[in-house]
């Protein structure tokens, strides 16, 4: 599980359950177990207004470098 958090103040933004090695490119809407974001149409922002990512129907393009994550992946 991995808490993805806003890259400009810090506030969490998802808990996210990634599964695999690899790059975090993208969120599958199916594994997000909590979520802390604000949506606007398309638009997934941070409370403090930092765009994080777009929806694109069955998961969310994360914009690169609007977001730190910390915590463990899981291997299969």
């Amino acid at each position: 599980m991995i808490t993805i958090k806003c890259a400009t103040c810090g506030e969490k933004v998802f808990r996210y359950q990634k599964i695999g090695k690899g790059r975090l490119w993208h969120c599958w809407k199916s594994r997000i177990v909590r979520d802390y974001s604000i949506k606007e149409g398309k638009s997934i922002k941070c409370k403090c207004g930092n765009l994080i990512g777009l929806d694109e129907g069955k998961w969310i393009k994360l914009k690169r470098k609007s977001f730190t994550y910390t915590g463990t992946k899981l291997t299969n």
